[in-house]
């Protein structure tokens, strides 16, 4: 396949593109969805046939024997992140949002706290405050279009029911990669407030040229560390509703083990299928292109946002969801909205919904061809010329 290729997803009951204008009022006809978190290319071949086998057997019953899957998801994460998965640790969930919501309900009591480094990905306050936690938020510094930690600020305000931290690491939405000294960092402020971390690497493969850390490889962290990967943002099988809760520490597995056999969790055939075949050499090989794609993306969609006075995207390190700040415009969000939805066609994200920090900026995912990312960048151009 090339990325290249137009597939129109309408009618295809895609959120992304079926449910954009109920939400934001943008035509699937003429717009472009550019908000919800999958890319518009097909998965790469090598997934495209684990599923014809699986067609033509023509038999879908419950999914045993996890020895393939297991081996996929340890080889990638040695060749990719070199990181040696504990094995009896990997837990299946439907989801990495479904993995947040079972750390919160296995790991934490109702009315604990739960610390989000804001702006982040929203999906992460809304399973805390469904379970009956408090969100706790921390905001990040934008130091000049990039964000950073700020733990003399943090450790001056954890409260006392403060449980667990829920790290996007890169991050969701600013694109950071966060660098060994701030993943240390971030396990000591766990350890000196005894909590428990979280670590959501759902973006970990998708990255431009600035190396990615695992958490599970930083020191001294091992025993309060809950590992969350998944393939379905890489290979673009969101639909699959698999991801893995990687635990190291027995205690934890213990607990987490119990949690999932209350709940009478199960995986999903499909997920587990796709995701075996996406761990292989094939799979690695068209991450490698995808990246050069998205880069090449990248850069024409930031030229072209900086080029609008008063709007600036912030810098991508990783992910393909562009976090554009229109603060310096002069408008209110209200009409920056109005004009990207009417007059761009344009549905993104808004900013606010990623708590403390995001209240001036909009959420554009590029994974998308080139021939809708040049228009993008045009529909930008034309409705905010007046500012030019």
């Amino acid at each position: 396949m090339t990325f290249d290729e137009k597939i129109d997803r309408r009618d295809s009951n895609s959120s992304k593109w079926d449910m954009m204008e109920s939400i934001y009022g943008v035509s699937a006809e003429d717009g472009l969805a550019m908000w919800v978190a999958d890319m518009d290319f097909r998965p790469p071949q090598v997934i495209q046939d684990g599923l014809s086998k699986m067609l033509d057997h023509g038999i879908y019953g419950y999914f045993g024997d996890e020895t393939k899957y297991l081996n996929a998801i340890e080889w990638w994460m040695k060749n990719r992140h070199n990181w040696d998965i504990p094995r009896e640790g990997v837990f299946t969930t439907h989801g990495l949002v479904h993995g947040t919501a079972m750390c919160i309900d296995a790991f934490t009591n109702p009315n604990d706290g739960v610390i989000l480094f804001t702006p982040v990905y929203h999906s992460f306050a809304k399973v805390i405050l469904a379970n009956n936690r408090e969100v706790i938020e921390m905001p990040l510094v934008n130091n000049n279009g990039r964000y950073e930690m700020d733990f003399k600020a943090y450790d001056a305000s954890v409260p006392d029911n403060a449980k667990m931290i829920v790290l996007c690491s890169p991050h969701n939405p600013g694109g950071r990669v966060w660098s060994l000294e701030e993943l240390q960092k971030v396990a000591d402020f766990a350890i000196r407030h005894d909590l428990i971390l979280v670590s959501d690497e759902i973006h970990h493969d998708l990255t431009y040229g600035v190396h990615h850390t695992p958490m599970a490889l930083i020191d001294g962290i091992s025993d309060r560390l809950i590992m969350m990967t998944a393939a379905t943002k890489t290979f673009n099988i969101a639909g699959g509703h698999t991801g893995n809760v990687i635990i190291e520490n027995s205690k934890l597995q213990s607990k987490f083990s119990q949690r999932t056999a209350a709940l009478g969790i199960s995986p999903n055939s499909f997920g587990l299928h796709m995701t075996t075949e996406a761990y292989s050499p094939e799979g690695a090989i068209w991450v490698d292109d995808l990246m050069k794609y998205l880069g090449e993306n990248k850069k024409i969609f930031e030229e072209g946002m900086n080029s609008i006075p008063g709007v600036k995207s912030m810098p991508l390190e990783a992910t393909y969801l562009a976090w554009v700040d229109f603060s310096d415009t002069g408008m209110s969000l209200e009409e920056v909205i109005k004009r990207v939805q009417e007059k761009a066609k344009i549905a993104t994200n808004h900013g606010p919904t990623f708590g403390t920090g995001g209240e001036t900026f909009l959420r554009f995912n590029i994974g998308m061809t080139r021939t809708d990312i040049l228009k993008a960048v045009d529909n930008m151009k034309v409705a905010f010329s007046d500012l030019q």
